[in-house]
């Protein structure tokens, strides 16, 4: 399998149950919520995405013919000495290419892998750490891991419908745009009253870091 990446960096994980941990951020490309193209959007199951999965020209993007040739490229954005890197697989929708071999490779470079997901493709046996963000619309296939991180308001996803599930945190995350500091008030709100929900905020917006 050929990966295709459109970027990779090193930063703060900035939301949920992980906020401020270094991490190796792997983007893929592609998603099967929305094409990434402003002119679909409308169209889209997601419609209100913040990110740029398109293509393979970010830094540290490029397309990798082995799952070995990626594990070295991801290995070489960890700090040297510390010998067991900490991966975040996102995108885009990182389960149309994190496959076995990918997996199998990133724990042979001793990384701790951890994964951001929309739910609607099962999580391949062996990461570490499963956050689930699922979208209105979609399927959720991926219904148990450690987080569930809901963007919310979503007008035909309610909490309330996923409060059942098998994650160890729940987290609301308020949709940004120009409705976010509404989103945010009734995001709180909503923990308040029902405390099994946490707040996730989107830290590393606010520190102006990728």
């Amino acid at each position: 399998m050929t990966y295709s990446v459109k970027e990779t960096f090193l930063s703060l994980q900035g939301e949920g149950a992980r906020t401020g941990r270094p991490a190796v951020f792997v983007r893929f490309t592609g998603c099967n919520l929305w094409s990434g193209r402003e002119q679909n959007r409308e169209a889209a199951v997601c419609t209100f995405c913040d990110t740029d999965f398109v293509g393979t020209d970010g830094n540290g993007g490029g397309t990798f013919a082995t799952a070995d040739q990626l594990a070295d490229h991801v290995r070489g954005f960890w700090p040297d000495g510390i010998v067991r890197p900490y991966i975040v697989c996102t995108g885009g929708e990182p389960t149309l290419q994190l496959d076995k071999a990918l997996v199998r490779a990133f724990k042979e470079i001793g990384a701790e892998i951890a994964i951001e997901t929309n739910g609607t493709r099962p999580v391949p046996a062996g990461v570490d750490w499963i956050c689930v963000s699922p979208k209105e619309g979609a399927p959720l296939v991926q219904r148990s891991g450690h987080e569930l991180k809901l963007v919310f308001p979503q007008a035909g996803l309610m909490p309330a419908d996923l409060a059942d599930l098998e994650f160890r945190y729940f987290y609301l995350q308020p949709m940004d745009g120009v409705d976010a500091r509404q989103h945010t008030a009734d995001a709180v709100a909503y923990c308040l009253a029902h405390p099994q929900w946490q707040l996730s905020l989107q830290t590393h917006k606010a520190l102006g870091i990728r």
